[in-house]
């Protein structure tokens, strides 16, 4: 609306006036902590550790599932409930970096706590100790996320956000490969990949090769954050932790109405509210429902994050460009196709077979990685969701960076926090849930479809960016 116009204008001039002058290496240092956290996620929730936990400590492939996507649904619950009130509460109190180290000790604490999930060891200490961890990161991923609007103009959120997710993917990939070379050995020949003896006198039967992935992400992450608190610049020192509290939660309820009165950034919180929860769901369960179909090992499955990884940096550098010259809406739009797709895929895909047994793929198993047919469909449709989950993720985060002033990041990250976790349990817990009844993880998948369906639809008619007065 032209009556609107300048009052946009004016807001857009005082965020640029609140944002600080930030070096290059500062915008370095905040984008390294998506390095810095990725490994986490890649090593431990994915790829090696929740598949080590389904494959080798519970009784069978179905129950440990079902365990690890109730973990998931606890860090969830915690997430959505908390988050809100800690991003408000940092707005009041102003610097992030506080907060972050507090969160970072947590999460250290608890990745290193993994070690001793030995077969054999009870399931619910490992489950908790792992809930702990996810937590403590994406309370730390609040407070770096609404760091973003104070260090880069709106015009360059998107690439900035896109390259900061692909460095994580690197990252991720880095820490993926050198377990899969140096420390994951065959259980039958106690080798590595590449013929070696795993690092540190790791013995692949003990599964040790896995638990060693907790304390080695806690080690990286410790390394790789120390940047960012370096070279950063952080936000100006506000009220005592007391009145921030106070006037945090009161803030918070104000926002939670103001939320509603700015119908696009609500309409924009719900879709991603459900899409995300589809995300978080294919992310942390489509590593483990792979080990428990094949019967991969802990190398195959890390084969299998190396390809997705290479192919997510991939994604995330086109996404980089298309989200300045195109626009964040439009990325998220197509990346939710890919991994809609992709999704049917891999749920489809089974033992001599793919598309629910429209397309038959006969053949012995090599004995190589990958070695039969169907491994290699699986493969296919894993690469789509390789191109798709990082720019989701980072455009959607620039998505919201571009409908917020600076002054107001921490609480509205902070729902958006909520919003990618109000209800991210549910996905998990209908997967886990779905999978305990039927006994088949297959059908238990099926779940996450109509979390990216029905995120997407309401995601159509949002307005971008979500702060845009309709006509």
């Amino acid at each position: 609306m032209a009556g609107d116009q300048p009052a946009e204008k004016r807001r857009g001039s005082m965020d640029e006036v609140r944002r600080v002058a930030t070096s290059r290496r500062g915008i370095w240092g905040w984008m390294f902590f998506d390095w810095a956290a990725q490994p986490f996620f890649t090593v431990v929730t994915t790829f090696i550790f929740g598949p080590y936990v389904v494959s080798r400590m519970a009784s069978d492939p179905a129950m440990g599932q079902a365990a690890w996507g109730y973990g998931i649904a606890i860090a969830g619950f915690f997430i959505a409930i908390l988050s809100p009130v800690l991003g408000s509460i940092a707005d009041q109190t102003g610097p992030r970096k506080p907060w972050i180290a507090f969160f970072a000790a947590i999460k250290i604490a608890s990745l290193c706590a993994l070690w001793f999930a030995a077969p054999g060891s009870p399931l619910v200490p490992v489950i908790l100790a792992f809930s702990l961890a996810s937590i403590a990161a994406e309370f730390s991923t609040v407070f770096n996320d609404s760091m973003m609007p104070r260090l880069v103009s709106k015009a360059e959120i998107g690439r900035v956000s896109n390259i900061a997710w692909g460095l994580g993917y690197l990252g991720g990939m880095i820490a993926l490969i050198f377990v899969v070379t140096m420390l994951a050995g065959s259980p039958e020949t106690g080798k590595t990949i590449i013929g070696a003896d795993p690092l540190f006198g790791l013995d692949p039967k003990l599964g040790e090769d896995a638990r060693a992935t907790g304390p080695m992400s806690a080690l990286w992450y410790f390394i790789f954050i120390l940047p960012m608190f370096f070279f950063t610049p952080d936000g100006a020192k506000g009220k005592a932790i007391g009145p921030a509290v106070r006037e945090g939660l009161a803030e918070l309820k104000s926002t939670l109405g103001e939320v509603r009165r700015r119908g696009g950034i609500l309409r924009f919180l719900i879709a991603r509210m459900v899409y995300q929860d589809g995300v978080n769901a294919l992310l942390a369960l489509g590593g483990v429902f792979a080990a428990a179909m094949f019967g991969w090992s802990v190398t195959e499955i890390g084969v299998f994050g190396i390809i997705l990884n290479i192919v997510a940096i991939f994604g995330c550098w086109v996404a980089a460009q298309l989200d300045t010259a195109l626009g964040s809406k439009t990325v998220v739009m197509i990346a939710l196709i890919f991994l809609l797709v992709a999704t049917v895929g891999i749920i489809s895909t089974g033992p001599g077979f793919t598309l629910f047994g429209a397309l038959m793929l006969p053949g012995e198993d090599t004995g190589g990685l990958f070695g039969t047919p169907a491994e290699k469909a699986y493969i296919v449709f894993g690469l789509l969701i390789g191109l798709a989950f990082g720019p989701v993720q980072a455009s959607s985060r620039s998505y919201l960076a571009r409908s917020v002033t600076a002054d107001e990041a921490g609480r509205y990250f902070g729902i958006y926090a909520l919003a990618g976790r109000a209800t991210s349990f549910v996905a998990p817990f209908l997967v886990a849930t779905v999978t305990a009844i039927s006994g088949s993880p297959r059908l238990g998948m099926t779940m996450i479809l109509l979390f990216l369906a029905g995120g997407m639809a309401l995601l159509w008619p949002t307005p971008y960016p979500a702060d845009k007065m309709e006509e």
